[in-house]
């Protein structure tokens, strides 16, 4: 029933109202031949008042007055003219009922004003002559009064339909202003967390899978120093080699984090010679087949590929069964490629628990690209499959996968590494020379490393 309104709000009113009618009094001191007006001069002051607290209530006491005077046969002083600023601010301020509510007085108002007013001047025209009847003349009256009173009180109702109308506008495009800002601010979040991810997608890729081969050379030469020094002196060089190409990939992601535009060139398809290569100087059994002609893939889709069979076979050397040969297939398809990555599972216990971070990683970069990734057990085995369009459906990440986590005890032994779609800077960077395998349509000769035991590898 009353509005919320601030303390100085209410005083302020009261004031105004309480002047005004000190006013009306004044003025027409002399006229009033009744204390009966003095009544009806308080009411429309206290109507006055409440007209912004509770505009129901405000313009139901000016009825009341209004009635009040008519009933006392008063003469209509100026306080009547207060009605005019209730009935503003029951279209301003009001609700639905009371904006109707001040819509109907303001019309029904003037006629109930005009057949008061205009009996009032028949009653004192009688025994009067004139040329025209009493009647007629009344009825002049009664139409005067109503077209005044009209006017009186339409206006001020449809000065505050408009007012309302432009403050609801005004309020509607804050709320617009309000929500495009924090609709920025949500995108601004994602973007940095976005970015955020794949910088950790990079660092993990490029240090996970050198430190991977960097240890286990080191503990086969290691191993090899005494017995056969040659081999320890080749997998010193690899050491070497290995951790410049890192030094240098981390340099170039740091170079790109420097400056909005990177040089530094991404790993390509062809890379994976170069990376199976490095995985069997390591001990690990692999072995390829590729199908189909990768030519014209774009550089978003080489990269995930290579990212993807990078990550499986580094964490199927780390968690897999040693000894055992991993199976990688890689299937070109005019408008998809497919790769599948399978090794056995260790079973000795020396397996680490793995973070789940490559899951996740490469479940990411799939989805990146508008594909899909299974993985999973299947038997004494680690299965990793992904599908995705050889042109990738969009560049941005689903915001349901930021926050995606993955346990590594329902997800199985392998985890594979993060990854991205977007520009990447972490390709290959050779100080050294370097060896790669063969490549082809068959499958490869497996190359096993003497000097990798099954206390190299190292849990997650």
């Amino acid at each position: 029933m009353f509005r919320p309104m601030l303390r100085a709000q209410v005083i302020t009113d009261v004031v105004i109202a309480v002047v005004l009618g000190g006013l009306v009094l004044v003025a027409t001191a002399r006229g009033i031949d009744s204390p009966l007006s003095y009544v009806t001069v308080v009411g429309m002051t206290a109507a006055l008042a409440l007209r912004r607290l509770s505009p129901g209530l405000a313009l139901a006491t000016a009825w009341v007055v209004a009635v009040f005077e008519m009933v006392t046969s008063q003469v209509p002083d100026l306080s009547n003219l207060f009605i005019a600023g209730v009935v503003y601010t029951t279209s301003r301020y009001g609700s639905r009922r009371v904006r109707i509510a001040g819509l109907v007085s303001a019309i029904v108002g003037p006629v109930t004003a005009a057949l008061y007013l205009g009996f009032d001047d028949l009653r004192q025209r009688e025994g009067i002559v004139t040329a025209t009847t009493p009647a007629q003349e009344s009825l002049k009256v009664a139409i005067a009064y109503f077209a005044m009173v009209l006017l009186l009180l339409l206006l001020p109702w449809l000065a505050g339909l408009v007012a309302r109308t432009r403050r609801s506008a005004s309020m509607s495009r804050e709320a617009q202003l309000l929500a495009e800002r924090d609709a920025a601010r949500a995108d601004r979040a994602v973007a940095v967390e976005q970015e955020r991810v794949r910088i950790a997608r990079d660092m993990h890729d490029i240090v996970a899978h050198s430190l991977a081969v960097v240890i286990a050379q080191a503990d086969g030469a290691r191993y090899a120093l005494k017995a056969d020094p040659a081999i320890a002196d080749e997998a010193l060089g690899t050491i070497s080699t290995t951790a410049r190409r890192a030094l240098g990939d981390v340099r170039e992601l740091l170079g790109a984090l420097r400056h909005e535009q990177g040089s530094a060139p991404t790993p390509e398809i062809d890379d994976i010679d170069r990376l199976v290569h490095e995985m069997r100087e390591v001990g690990l059994d692999v072995r390829v087949e590729r199908d189909g002609d990768p030519d014209g893939l774009p550089t978003t889709t080489q990269l995930a590929v290579y990212r993807i069979v990078q990550e499986s076979l580094t964490n199927a050397w780390k968690h897999g069964e040693p000894g055992t040969p991993v199976h990688a297939v890689v299937t070109y398809r005019p408008d998809t490629v497919e790769i599948s990555v399978v090794n056995r599972r260790a079973d000795d216990g020396t397996r680490g628990p793995g973070t789940g971070h490559g899951l996740v990683g490469m479940r990411e970069r799939a989805a990146m690209t508008g594909g899909t990734m299974t993985a999973g057990v299947r038997g004494d085995d680690f299965a990793v499959a992904v599908r995705m369009p050889a042109v990738p459906a969009s560049g941005q990440m689903p915001r349901g996968l930021l926050s995606t986590t993955t346990n590594p005890a329902t997800t199985g032994p392998a985890t594979t590494g993060p990854a991205t779609t977007g520009p990447a800077t972490t390709g290959p960077a050779t100080t050294g020379p370097t060896t790669t395998a063969p490549a082809g349509g068959s499958r490869s000769t497996p190359v096993t490393n003497p000097t990798s035991t099954s206390q190299e590898r190292t849990g997650r």
